[in-house]
């Protein structure tokens, strides 16, 4: 279904863009619990917080009955009619799988355009964040009806079913809505409890964490994979590792509205140290010298921000002492960045610059 505000620009000659971004976030403690099975078995929960970096995706309307996809990142582009068969052979399959899930090819055609601010196996939730705004800009194109919730359950069941990309439910739920969220993950629903942090908190938090780059991506589906066969397996330490981290993330929520944050990171080096209870392939001897180094130069805790095995560090230090941490980790060959929290999640808009003209005649 074509909306009326699209069939009144093309009257007019014009077919605006749909732009889209999804940010981007940082997880402080619970990921793995919302893996499955673990959510249906024990119930899981993660403490998150959306950052100003983001996955942006533009389409615009096309009335050619071609589909062009382009990503920066990947700096791939691909070609379709709209009656092509889409094979998922690894190139773009994320776009191919979110257009062939929402029936976009229903249509005239389109371009997509996309890119990220972090790139794939950051551990920054980006591949997650892509396919909420895809879901977003066909959202849009389509005039569709979608709640916050209803557009992080398509993204999860994109890339977790359709793609069978191992992994949880709580990159799309945060990129979504977006904020400071404490989520609950059950066998049959999820649950995203929006925190009302002070903004003198946030601010202190900007002031205090270190975001660093490892050097280094990782695929987090064999993270995941062993992580799960290891939990099948009822191997204690994973077992333990799983539960220690709900625990965690209830307590840096409580540190979090409570304003302890000196707690909150030590309680980050908690969430570390149970981390890696969860397979041996979350770490390795050069992200173990960076978390050291850091620690020894007055780091009060930390942890890589996803799956493990690379990506982001992020570090809670003594403001006096952040410096100092950044120097050490730069002298490894980490990369610090400098980031913000994003209070919102999804956004989409149209523009009516450099629009494309069109014949009225086809609508």
């Amino acid at each position: 279904m074509i909306s009326l505000e699209h069939k009144l620009n093309c009257q007019n000659g014009f077919a605006p863009a749909i732009r889209a971004k999804a940010p981007l976030r940082i997880s402080f403690a619970g990921g793995g619990t919302d893996v499955p099975p673990y959510p249906e078995r024990e119930g899981g929960c993660v403490l998150n917080a959306t950052i100003d970096n983001y996955a942006w995706g533009s389409l615009r309307p096309r009335d050619d009955g071609r589909i062009r996809i382009e990503s920066v990142d990947l700096g791939l582009s691909l070609d379709f009619s709209v009656e092509s068969e889409f094979e998922l052979d690894g190139r773009l399959d994320l776009v191919k799988a979110t257009i062939m899930r929402l029936q976009a090819r229903n249509s005239r055609g389109f371009d997509v355009f996309l890119h990220s601010d972090a790139p794939p196996g950051s551990g920054l939730g980006s591949s997650s964040a892509l396919i909420v705004g895809l879901v977003g800009l066909v959202k849009e194109f389509k005039s569709l009806s979608l709640t916050e919730y209803e557009i992080a359950n398509l993204a999860y069941v994109i890339e977790r079913q359709d793609l069978k990309i191992r992994g949880g439910h709580q990159d799309q739920y945060a990129s979504s809505c977006g904020g400071f969220n404490f989520i609950e993950f059950y066998g049959d629903r999820v649950v995203v409890n929006p925190l009302r942090i002070r903004q003198d908190t946030i601010n202190e938090l900007e002031h205090n964490l270190l975001l660093c780059y490892t050097g280094t991506t990782r695929r987090s589906d064999r993270i995941i994979e062993d992580q799960t066969r290891r939990f099948e397996e009822k191997q204690e330490e994973t077992l333990g590792g799983l539960r220690d981290q709900k625990q965690l993330a209830v307590d840096m929520k409580d540190a979090l509205l409570r304003r302890r944050l000196d707690d909150f990171g030590d309680l980050l080096h908690s969430a570390w140290q149970s981390k890696k209870k969860l397979s041996p392939r979350i770490s390795n001897n050069s992200i173990d010298e960076m978390y050291e180094a850091a620690r020894k130069h007055g780091a009060l805790g930390g942890k890589i921000t996803g799956a493990g095995g690379g990506g982001y560090m992020l570090l809670y230090c003594q403001f006096e002492k952040r410096h100092k941490v950044a120097e050490a980790l730069k002298v490894l060959g980490a990369q610090p960045a400098e980031f913000a929290f994003e209070n919102g999640g999804l956004q989409t808009w149209r523009t009516h610059e450099s629009s494309v003209q069109y014949a009225a005649a086809n609508y």
